[in-house]
């Protein structure tokens, strides 16, 4: 069964700077989508940033210039680096996968709060 594992987060002052990284395990095919998510305290889940296979990048507005998306395809990881933090960034971070089409896959990590002190 597939599983993303995620790493980094924690605790830092406003702006600074955090790097969150999560790598899928049980499975050696790309996945068409991978990207982050984050849930604050009482608010919906919302998109950070996902980045296509091909290259594709999509960020969230209140993040465009501070954060930034990369993946590796051949070891199915993606990572998230995180400058310039502000205290409105707390909450809870999600690693997402997607396959398209036929075969459709969504697949979540179990999340890692982000916590930004002002």
């Amino acid at each position: 069964q597939v599983q993303l594992v995620e790493s980094g987060g924690g605790l830092v002052q406003a702006g600074g700077s955090l790097r969150r990284s999560c790598a899928a395990s049980g499975s050696t095919n790309t996945f068409d989508v991978m990207g982050w998510f984050r849930q604050a305290p009482g608010k919906q889940r919302e998109l950070v940033a996902t980045m296509s296979d091909s290259g594709r990048i999509n960020y969230a507005d209140s993040v465009k210039g501070r954060f930034t998306i990369s993946r590796d395809n051949v070891k199915n990881t993606v990572s998230l680096q995180m400058n310039s933090l502000e205290p409105e960034d707390t909450a809870v971070y999600f690693c997402n996968a997607k396959r398209l089409g036929f075969w459709y896959t969504d697949i979540w990590g179990k999340g890692t709060l982000v916590t930004v002190s002002s």
